[in-house]
């Protein structure tokens, strides 16, 4: 795991930039995201210096110098400035071996593997051979082509854009802010995709001329690396591996599909506990990181190294119930108890964490797990996707219950009768509004994506009310045959890599920890989607056949318990003195005024609902993070 930087052309249009900036620009990125990569800083630089890649490294696989990077290619053609893990490298390695396209390697580690696929087979080939996560940038330098490349699902961020006519990237947001003459514009359309999910889903972020790479991408940019070089393709897509899926259903039986899920888990957990420094889990009481911790104690002869987080109010506490799996399973585990003062320390802390507003209140507790997994391993599997992947959520459930009573009423009467409820008159209560916009839903996928639209108030909390297109808004009716699936494809498509991943590698990431998630491994995402949806669900209950192979290693009976989630009592604190008045400060009618951007009265309306009449919208936590960092974003630039 590690962190990648780099620009093209730098100082085109900067009147400010001399022949040397360029080092100075290069090694600031790199300093900026050290906690990315602590072992050691690279940079490289072409002939003419047109092209500039830096790096921060977090040794995990050859932790010797012949895995350092940016790293040249056998032949000199091609230059790598990489981040992230390829779990199937020893496999191409031995191909290139075999077919000999490689006589010796120099180290042992993926990076060279990686470089030397790409020189025999082409980028494209290269990447799609890769089971991993990663965030590459790589050089042609005979015809002078800059490859971008970001991994199937998301796990590993990579921004890239134009600062003063130059063309840069990096892992880290950032990064690109810390250069000598980045305008620091706000990307205010976006503000309404942000006050509604509470994140900024790729290909935006919150600054004009910066994007994501969208998952599954490559990015190819020719000298002289301007605007118009630029060509983006997919060489893979998680639409189209669903789509193959439900027009291919698994045919065995229930207890087959749980077989065949658990050789892949099991396949993707060997490949991914490799590594030359310690490596641990994630654990909470959860059928997910259960079931990848029992899956990794089976593969492992000493004891796995497991880790939780309690906490004090019973409410959000799963370390008792994750201890009693834990002594089950056989691992050494470790819990940490933190108090409220503990999770109160972070806030500070994240706007310079995530580098753009980012507002899971989650973020807390997987930071401070992630802390204290540090302090005893260098790297964590986590359980993510078991949600998306093998229909768990109870909002799946939720949203086709109100889709069924919907769709009973015709349409030609209940589009009507749903604007007049959300227009007319009565639409100027809560309820109503709800009502009447549910009415006009067209499938089940637009119920779901209404349920993140309760109110028309927080589409006006940004003076400007942008309308830019997203996966959600983008996504077409009825793309599956089967409902739950299209659902589960909308959140795959842009909650989880831009909310979950985003908020897992960025916590991760600011105390060097680097994790791994072995229910994103391609083949196991493939394999989910030709699940019909009777495997994964039966009434309140989903995740059913991840739960078959669960139950192989831990009793039913020890899971039966409800979940409590990995979040915080943000609602409560709020209503505390000092945490209300550092809410308070940060929505001060003047300081918003003279910002421009959010709408005083729209704020102090949705704040009051809360203080006043108890009324709790998870925009207001909304509103902090993005208050937070603009206050931290004023701090770096004065």
């Amino acid at each position: 795991m590690c962190g990648i930087a780099g620009f093209c052309n730098w100082g085109r249009e900067n009147p400010h930039a001399d022949t040397e900036s360029w080092e100075k620009n290069i090694r600031k990125m790199n300093e900026r995201m050290k906690h990315r990569g602590p072992d050691a800083s690279g940079i490289w630089a072409s002939p003419d210096r047109s092209v500039v890649f830096g790096h921060r490294r977090l040794a995990i696989v050859d932790l010797s110098e012949k895995g350092a990077q940016p790293m040249v290619s056998h032949s000199g053609r091609y230059v790598i400035t990489y981040n992230g893990e390829i779990y199937n490298y020893k496999e191409i390695a031995k191909r290139l071996l075999d077919e000999k396209k490689v006589t010796a390697f120099r180290g042992s580690s993926d990076t060279e593997v990686l470089l030397e696929a790409v020189e025999h087979y082409g980028v494209k080939e290269a990447v799609s051979m890769c089971k991993g996560m990663f965030g590459i940038a790589l050089y042609d330098q005979k015809e002078k082509i800059l490859y971008l490349v970001r991994d199937r699902v998301g796990e590993k961020p990579l921004y890239y854009g134009f600062v003063q006519g130059s063309f840069v990237f990096a892992s880290d947001l950032g990064s690109i802010s810390v250069l000598d003459g980045f305008e620091r514009q706000i990307n205010t359309e976006v503000l309404d995709i942000y006050f509604t999910h509470g994140y900024i889903p790729a290909p935006y972020s919150i600054y004009r001329n910066i994007n994501k790479l969208e998952p599954g991408c490559i990015l190819t940019i020719r000298a002289p690396f301007v605007k118009e070089k630029i060509g983006i393709e997919a060489y893979w897509s998680m639409k189209e591996a669903a789509k193959k899926g439900q027009s291919n259903l698994f045919t065995g039986s229930r207890q087959e599909a749980a077989d065949e899920l658990e050789r892949l888990l099991k396949q993707a957990i060997s490949g991914q506990m490799v590594a030359d420094v310690p490596v641990g889990a994630f654990l909470s009481a959860g059928i997910d990181s259960s079931t990848v911790v029992a899956l990794m104690q089976s593969l492992n002869a000493g004891k796995v190294k497991s880790f939780t987080i309690g906490m004090e109010d019973a409410k959000y506490n799963e370390a008792e119930a994750a201890g009693e799996i834990a002594a089950h399973l056989g691992t050494e585990h470790t819990e940490l108890y933190i108090t409220e003062k503990d999770a109160k320390a972070v806030i500070p802390l994240l706007a310079e964490m995530f580098s753009e507003p980012f507002a899971d209140s989650s973020q807390i507790p997987t930071y401070l797990v992630s802390k204290m997994t540090r302090e005893h391993v260098t790297v964590s599997l986590s359980g993510d996707g078991g949600d998306e992947l093998f229909c768990g959520y109870t909002s799946y459930v939720s949203t086709l219950r109100v889709w069924d009573k919907i769709r009973k009423i015709p349409g030609f009467i209940r589009r009507p009768a749903g604007r007049f409820l959300a227009d007319g008159p009565l639409g100027k209560g809560d309820a109503w509004q709800i009502r009447g916009k549910l009415l006009q839903a067209r499938d089940a996928c637009e119920v779901y994506k209404m349920s993140y639209e309760t109110n028309p108030l927080n589409h006006k909390i940004a003076l400007v009310q942008g309308k830019l297109p997203y996966q959600y808004t983008e996504y077409a009716p009825n793309f599956l045959p089967e409902q739950n699936h299209n659902i589960m494809l909308m959140d795959m498509l842009m909650y989880h890599p831009d909310d979950i991943l985003v908020k897992v590698d960025r916590t991760a990431m600011a105390v060097s920890l680097e994790t791994r998630v072995p229910m994103l491994d391609k083949d196991v995402v493939e394999f989910a989607w030709s699940l019909p949806v009777d495997y994964e669900r039966q009434g309140e209950t989903g995740k059913l056949v991840l739960r078959d192979v669960l139950y192989r290693y831990v009793p039913k009976e020890m899971m039966d318990r409800p979940k409590k989630g990995f979040s915080i009592p943000v609602q409560k604190w709020l209503k505390e003195p000092s945490m209300r008045a550092w809410a308070e400060s940060l929505i001060d009618r003047k300081l918003l005024a003279s910002q421009g951007i959010l709408n005083p009265d729209v704020v102090w309306s949705i704040w009051q609902d809360f203080i006043e009449r108890g009324q709790w919208r998870k925009q207001i936590w909304f509103i902090l993070m993005f208050q937070e960092w603009m206050m931290k974003q004023y701090q770096i630039g004065a």
